[in-house]
């Protein structure tokens, strides 16, 4: 399995909730909605989940083995502390100014 394409489609710095990301497996597989959640000591990874009748979330995808999961998690970290790491830089640059008239 391979992540073929990776989007960090938003982020946050409000509440725990840091982004909200999209990946394609393999050219054949878009799974949407992916969060980037602060836990109590570490960011983590939560599939797309839908509420069920009794209330309670459940994941519509999710991996199957461990590794699975670690390979996921691992890569969709990676990528958001790369954009993390791009903001940071972004907002040191000075703001291009026009030239006096």
């Amino acid at each position: 399995m391979e992540i073929t394409d990776l989007k960090i489609r938003k982020m946050m710095s409000e509440g725990r909730l840091r982004a909200i990301v999209s990946i394609t497996l393999d050219q054949m597989v878009a799974i949407h909605d992916i969060k980037v959640v602060q836990g109590e000591e570490r960011l983590f990874v939560a599939m797309p989940s839908r509420k069920d009748e009794s209330g309670v979330f459940r994941d519509v995808v999710h991996p199957i083995s461990p590794e699975a999961r670690h390979f996921l998690e691992s890569r969709i970290l990676e990528a958001y502390e790369k954009q993390l790491a791009l903001q940071a830089l972004e907002d040191e640059l000075p703001v291009a100014q026009e030239p006096a008239l």
